[in-house]
């Protein structure tokens, strides 16, 4: 499929509808899917039945027949696969030619059946047992010191296996516990979590049918979480306005058809989702927010001097804040002028979305990584909790932030101690508990992982799912570092790019996946994971595994676990394995005011609801109180404007999920075929003197005097503001220096990345 036909046409469908129809048809059938993918999907995201491996948005209660998107069926199809990628593919293909595979041929190849040991005499995996891997695995890990080995997570391991691995790190004396929530919305972990108390979205899934507007900033509902389209078109019908801001024209945003609904499916009925659509720059944010702000205080200031209705939430600000009156102060003074140069809006765009805002009742505030991936992505979430503080739109029904999570299980791992922070990991109970001491030194995040690994100070790094070196940046450095890792294990369900740069010792050990069955010494297991409305759910897989020689997700981190460490009689990893509902019990007595009655209560329509101070208005932050809080600058990007500069925005297709490649058909935005593309707008390329579909490079402009250069890309003339540029992730990870990360949370600033085009 990597070879067919390039086709850049505008898309004009609705998101959903026909179009999510056709692009299952065309991804589904190449798995060879059979009645167990059918199953599967009929128990999707249902009570008692199986969670997507997809996004982390919320489950209903009272679920649609569907309620499963097109990405995550694709996502399951995916993973039930019938092709396999055995013992006898290595033995085909060199681990050098496989290197020069694009992702989606990687993935192709199928499910791995057996564990594999790098011979680098051969350049070839070869299969190995199970002891074998263990006991070598073991014997590497425990000759290493363990505070200079990474022990990363992607976002899909469950609950249980999460905190197992967690467990396992802190009695082995190390914290290095880096995630994806370090890619992506660790800024609102560290940015929450300091201006309420609470690293979390406040709200919960049935807030939408009680708000009455909704304020979305930097976030692709159409590719990233496609089963909130259901929502949004309910408020919509309901007569709430939706202000978007974000610089691309994205069609979920825009127009959706239920594909669940016969009269727009037979009559191409759609729904128009956003009331307004505001296109500002990659970094725009701050800007556009501090001017909605500006009008509020003014008009608030207004209603004072002439005894009229105020407009804050005075009693709200009195009783539950602090620094008000500096960030109103600042906002008083802020220039019309320099916020519409920085947001890239007119004041009267501006003016149009804060007169919705202020005739709002209650506020929902949704966003992704267009807020968090930016060098100020903390000042980006900053003036958006103080937007609505304004109006006291946090800690009450129908109103609130709602970041919208990626992986379905990201925000729950840090929920059991995925973490690299002291202060978020439950000390003084692990140490009772499971009597150890654990380590109290700060481990390393994504970022600290990678500059160890290039200054050749990282003795090792165990990677519990995920395709860590293909989504990071800095990708030159860091494959060449990688190279000459002592060791790296990859637990893994499919072949990636980051398995096919082989440490100097390098395993592959194949797990099973959540829709499969799980059988332990106790009968079938179920696992859980936690959606970003901080609801836990249980999940059952029930189809036959993709090979009998795979093990699970906990029996591996156990197995390791085992072969490193010393024996504990508190910690019984094989019985642990043999019943999860053992590991829930260790979970539930390490987090009690979390996970009461854990065991009881997974299976509970909707989830059952972990709690949060900041939704019931209790602040556990420095002062007390939520905090205001004044911007560093207006321009997220952290770079200034220069001739020939521009900002390069990373995304994400239509026919993706992180770095899984499930295709070359970027529906929604008309491209098809390809990915080496860059997005600009028409008077950019007039003034470079381009033409749609010429070729050109881009170079990294961060003058740091590194080179970076991604060559061979299509020029795609798009709707994106003069400045700007679009092109996928992973690919242009190469352009993004390490150090240009938001400067509180280090996640990288892949949505303002400075770069110039090379014709």
């Amino acid at each position: 499929m990597s070879g067919e036909e390039i086709v850049i046409k505008p898309y004009t469908a609705p998101a959903g509808g026909w179009g999510s129809m056709r692009g299952m048809a065309e991804v589904l059938p190449g798995e060879r899917p059979g009645v167990d993918v059918l199953d599967t999907l009929r128990r999707q995201n249902k009570p008692e039945g199986f969670m997507c491996v997809s996004c982390a948005w919320g489950k209903p209660a009272k679920p649609h027949i569907a309620e499963f998107c097109e990405n995550g069926a694709k996502a399951t199809a995916w993973e039930l696969t019938k092709h396999r990628a055995t013992p006898a593919l290595f033995q085909q293909h060199t681990v050098s030619e496989m290197a020069q595979w694009p992702d989606y041929d990687l993935e192709k190849t199928g499910r791995l059946t057996h564990p594999l040991r790098y011979d680098r005499a051969t350049d070839k995996y070869v299969a190995a047992s199970w002891d074998e891997a263990f006991a070598a695995i073991g014997a590497k890990l425990k000759a290493s010191d363990p505070k200079k080995v990474v022990l990363y997570s992607s976002g899909r391991a469950s609950l249980e296996t999460s905190f197992m691995y967690s467990l396992f790190a802190r009695m082995w004396g190390q914290q290095n516990l880096p995630d994806s929530s370090n890619m992506c919305h660790e800024t609102t972990s560290v940015g929450l979590k300091a201006a309420i108390g609470s690293p979390v979205a406040t709200i919960q899934l049935e807030d939408y049918d009680k708000c009455d507007a909704i304020f979305c900033f930097g976030q692709n509902v159409g590719t990233n979480a496609p089963r909130m389209l259901h929502t949004l078109k309910s408020c919509r019908d309901r007569g709430v306005e939706i202000v978007t801001f974000n610089p691309l024209r994205e069609r979920g945003w825009e127009r959706f058809a239920d594909p669940q609904s016969p009269l727009d499916m037979i009559a191409g009925h759609e729904t128009k989702i956003s009331t307004q659509y505001h296109q500002l720059h990659a970094g725009g944010d701050i800007a556009a927010i501090v001017g909605m702000c500006k009008l509020v205080i003014e008009a608030d200031d207004h209603a004072i001097a002439n005894g009229g209705t105020r407009v804050i939430d005075h009693h709200f600000i009195e009783q539950h804040t602090v620094r008000f009156e500096a960030f109103a102060d600042y906002c008083r003074r802020a220039d019309w002028d320099e916020l519409t140069r920085a947001s890239g809006l007119t004041r009267g765009a501006i003016e149009a979305a804060a007169r919705v805002y202020m005739r709002a009742e209650r506020v929902i505030a949704v966003y992704g990584m267009g807020i968090t991936q930016h060098r100020y992505g903390m000042d980006s979430l900053f003036v958006l909790t103080n937007f609505l503080m304004l109006r006291g739109n946090i800690g009450r029904e129908g109103a609130g932030p709602g970041p919208v999570r990626g992986h379905s299980n990201v925000q729950g791992q840090r929920t059991v101690g995925i973490t690299e922070k002291t202060e978020l990991a439950p000390v003084e109970r692990l140490k009772t508990l499971f009597q150890f001491d654990p380590p109290t030194e700060k481990g390393w995040d994504t970022v600290e992982s990678c500059r160890a690994i290039i200054a050749g100070e990282c003795q090792g790094f165990v990677q519990l799912g995920g395709n860590f070196l293909r989504a990071t940046p800095e990708h030159a450095k860091m494959k060449e570092a990688w190279a000459k890792l002592p060791i790296t294990v990859h637990i893994a369900t499919k072949l990636n790019k980051s398995q096919l740069v082989p440490g100097q010792e390098s395993w592959i050990l194949p797990c099973l996946g959540r829709s499969e069955t799980d059988l332990q010494a106790t009968g079938r297991q179920a696992v859980s994971m936690e959606d970003s409305f901080s609801h836990i759910y249980g999940s059952i897989g029930k189809v036959k595994p993709a090979s009998d020689t795979l093990l699970s997700e906990p029996a591996i981190v156990a197995g390791i676990a085992k072969a490193v460490l010393p024996p504990n009689p508190n910690v019984p990893w094989d019985a642990w394995v043999g019943d999860y509902g053992l590991v829930r019990t260790a979970i539930e007595n390490c987090y009690p005011d979390k996970f009461a009655n854990f065991n009881e209560r997974m299976f509970e329509p909707g989830g059952f609801w972990k709690g949060n101070p900041a939704a019931h208005r209790q602040w556990e932050t420095e002062s007390g109180k939520a905090e205001f809080n004044v911007p560093r600058a207006l321009n997220a990007s952290g770079f200034t404007d220069k001739d020939g500069r521009f900002r390069l925005i990373t995304l994400r297709s239509n026919d993706q999920f992180n770095t899984t490649v499930y295709g070359y058909d970027d529906r929604f935005r008309g491209i098809r075929g390809t990915r080496m593309v860059v997005m600009m707008n028409r008077d950019d390329m007039a003034r470079l003197g381009l033409q749609e579909g010429d070729t050109v490079a881009l170079e990294s402009d961060a003058e740091d005097g590194v080179d970076r250069v991604v060559e061979g890309l299509r020029v795609v003339a798009y709707n994106i503001p003069p400045g700007n540029l679009g092109g996928y992730y992973p690919e242009l990870n190469y352009l993004i220096p390490l150090e240009h990360h938001a400067l509180e949370s280090h996640v990288p600033a892949g949505k303002s990345v400075p770069v110039r085009v090379r014709t």
